[in-house]
């Protein structure tokens, strides 16, 4: 099973930010509600949590960029 958003249905405005900046197709709207459909298309990119207005959308996972240790040459 892949990690995937949740949304909060009471802070959720239906705005639809969260399914316009959703490039894999995970977050969608039926009638007016917005939907998560699991699938392993999703790149945990967080794009959806950071557009939510609301903060009615949360990712439970976190992206790390380790950098390299530098090495003296």
């Amino acid at each position: 099973m892949t990690e995937m958003p949740s949304i909060d249905k009471k802070k959720c405005n239906r705005c639809g930010l969260c399914v316009s900046v959703c490039g894999c197709g995970a977050i969608v709207m039926v009638n007016n509600v917005v939907t998560i459909i699991e699938t392993e298309d999703c790149h945990w990119c967080t794009t959806c949590e950071a557009v939510c207005p609301t903060g009615a959308l949360t990712c439970s996972f976190e992206i790390v960029i380790e950098e390299s240790p530098k090495t003296d040459s």
